[in-house]
């Protein structure tokens, strides 16, 4: 048996039956990133040591019984999440050597569920991006096709999920970058309503849109995951004060009496390619075979979403990343003359080019005569999407859509060309702009053998609805467990 191979629910079982030991599941895990890490670039960090200390623990805790679902089972968490003492990059220059002196409140909740952290994943720079390729420190690769890419920004994190370097990951999804790179590997990647999981620890980008969620191999492993993290923090203002349910109990077979909108803005969308297409025809069926009744919907202002949330989330981004500034922690320039330039120069070395892009749109979209003409209007866009899902939502427990209009392009296709990568979030932004949960689960593959993804979206803290028709089409679609040849 290759044991990185398992998914969480299956080694659960056997770590709690005493049939494998946590330290062997570990190794495992290290073994296998050490023969496919140079293929794919899924990692920034690894922990090796920290994470057999932590599998020697949990082998202790498993003896006693008793033990949690993730006790003992090594997973990766995206760089943009603070883990004390381990060096947090945020896939940047500017926080190369950065080591922050708490852990982020998912992370202290995953190691007192006795879970085993192998690794930091690689990410597009401070999550702006959607292919991964805005590391500074090196692109991830895609396990299904080197040459393309893994989606992002929460790419080095599918991408080690995919090719089995751990069992699990965590990402963060902002404009869809877990959902994106879920769909582009083949795997599951669940974003949480807003307020749903702490982000206390979670470098900001946006704040009003930024999520941390599961990246796993299976419906069932996100709901283990969900059940570690969620719930509210008093460390986080905008956690949502109440508690939440075990995920677990959603996950059934059929979906008599569930009723699917299928959004004509989604499903008939300019750019949409043939593929993907045809797989979402397949998806419709197999969900009205379950027993669910899929019926159109209009979602009018989708067209708005995207140029709305290239205004919101730069001039968040804008104010956030204001205090990277070389005074306080973080790479700092070297010889300045005055303060001024010391400012300047750390922020022009430091930040790479999509980062100081996203930062001069949000400080012009927040500037004194602009603001209320493409901050305000984009925040007004912003309700008027809110208000699409909540008519939608008052007749369909869920809306299913493709996730991307393409399966994973090529490395380099669209560097040059920025506003043909931000289109490829035109179907996973909404569901930011709005706050409500989305996942994707992977529906099939393209003609040249590339996974595609199903995002399905319900109302807000409604992660059961997601979870129950994620669940039931996974196991009638028969396409999770397919694996990249590596």
């Amino acid at each position: 048996m290759e044991l990185f191979r398992l998914t969480v629910s299956e080694a659960a079982d056997l770590l709690s039956r005493r049939e494998i030991s946590s330290r062997e599941l570990t190794l495992a895990a290290l073994s296998r990133i050490e023969a496919v890490e140079p293929k794919v670039g899924a990692f920034i960090t690894l922990c090796r040591e920290e994470a057999l200390a932590a599998a020697d623990a949990a082998d202790k805790a498993l003896a006693k019984g008793g033990a949690a679902p993730l006790c003992g089972i090594p997973l990766s968490v995206k760089d943009v999440l603070c883990t004390k003492g381990v060096r947090t990059t945020c896939g940047s220059k500017i926080l190369e050597s950065f080591f922050p002196p708490y852990d982020a409140t998912v992370v202290s909740r995953l190691k007192d569920a006795g879970a085993v952290i192998i690794g930091k994943n690689n990410m597009d720079e401070f999550a702006m991006g959607s292919s991964t390729e805005n590391s500074a420190f090196h692109p991830t690769r895609n396990p299904w096709d080197p040459c393309r890419i893994p989606g992002g920004s929460s790419g080095g994190s599918a991408a080690a999920v995919a090719a089995d370097m751990g069992l699990c990951s965590l990402g963060s999804d902002t404009g869809g970058s877990i959902r994106q790179p879920a769909s582009h590997c083949g795997v599951v990647g669940l974003k949480p309503s807003y307020g749903r999981v702490s982000r206390y620890g979670l470098v900001a980008y946006a704040s009003s849109l930024d999520q941390v969620g599961p990246i796993t191999k299976s419906v069932r492993d996100a709901a283990i995951l969900m059940n570690a993290i969620a719930g509210h923090d008093p460390k986080d203002s905008t956690s949502m004060p109440k508690s939440a349910p075990d995920f677990t109990e959603a996950l059934r077979g059929e979906l008599s009496g569930m009723t699917l909108g299928l959004p004509k803005e989604y499903m008939e969308a300019e750019g949409l390619a043939p593929d993907v297409a045809l797989l979402m025809e397949k998806a419709v069926k197999t969900l009205s075979e379950l027993g669910a009744s899929c019926v159109p919907v209009s979602l009018p202002h989708t067209g708005y979403a995207v140029a709305a949330y290239y205004l919101i989330a730069p001039a968040e981004a804008s104010s956030n990343l204001a205090r990277y500034d070389g005074v306080k922690y973080g790479f700092r320039a070297e010889n300045p003359n005055d303060l001024a330039e010391m400012y300047k120069n750390t922020r022009s070395a430091g930040f790479g080019p999509e980062v100081r892009r996203r930062i001069l749109l949000g400080t012009y979209a927040l500037s004194a005569g602009y603001y209320d003409a493409y901050y305000g209007k984009a925040s007004q866009v912003r309700t008027l999407i809110m208000r699409d899902f909540a008519r939608v939502f008052a007749s369909c427990d869920a809306v299913i859509s493709p996730v991307s209009p393409t399966p994973a392009f090529l490395i380099g296709e669209k560097c040059a060309d920025p506003l043909t990568m931000y289109l490829s979030d035109i179907f996973t932004v909404p569901a930011n702009l709005a706050g409500i949960p989305g996942i994707s689960v992977p529906c099939g593959f393209s003609a040249d053998g590339l996974p595609v993804g199903l995002q399905i979206m319900a109302d807000h803290f409604k992660e059961e609805t997601l979870l129950t028709v994620a669940h039931a089409f996974e196991a009638a679609a028969g396409v999770s467990g397919k694996k990249p040849q590596l």
